[in-house]
């Protein structure tokens, strides 16, 4: 049985892919957002980005979306797997190259931590790839823990990756 959260929830969420069709993939998940969590309200620009953690692989697409959802935190953490499995991924090594990985950065303004879920996310403020595209949607979104917009964490942000806007024209189908 779910578990629904009693009013909907602005809901942030990256995607990743650097294996496969990756234009397609994003296109792909979208949709399965919209259709298993809640209502797209805004979607960032793709960018791409070198992976971080284990920078020995293929450059990442990355974006962000809100989503209104009226699911709970874990619901959409449970749909989000799903997706993802749907999508191709399967789970071997943290950091590892990935045809799908959707992660939760803000689900309204709470703070949770428990073992199967950490929101905001823990590496956020330390990410680039994740807060260039959600400072293009939510620039003065204020993270709830460190009490700092998304504009300002990302001027403060220690990672050194690049970050560069993805265009459609640079795409080829293989």
């Amino acid at each position: 049985m779910q578990k629904l959260a009693s009013q909907t929830t602005d809901t942030y969420l990256l995607l990743g892919t650097n294996m496969g069709d990756r234009p397609a993939l994003l296109t792909q998940a979208l949709a399965e957002i919209a259709h298993e969590i809640g209502i797209i309200t805004r979607i960032s620009s793709i960018y791409e980005t070198a992976a971080w953690g284990n920078e020995n692989q293929a450059p990442f697409l990355n974006q962000v979306v809100k989503v209104t959802t009226i699911f709970s935190a874990e619901e959409v953490l449970a749909k989000l797997q799903a997706i993802e499995k749907k999508l191709g991924r399967e789970r071997h090594a943290k950091w590892e190259a990935r045809l799908m990985d959707i992660d939760i950065l803000f689900y309204g303004n709470k703070v949770i931590d428990t073992d199967e879920l950490k929101v905001p996310h823990p590496y956020l403020a330390q990410r680039r790839f994740t807060l260039a595209p959600l400072q293009e949607i939510a620039p003065h979104y204020l993270h709830p823990v460190l009490h700092k917009t998304v504009t300002e964490l990302l001027d403060l942000v220690p990672d050194p990756l690049p970050v560069a806007p993805y265009h459609t024209t640079d795409y080829e189908p293989h």
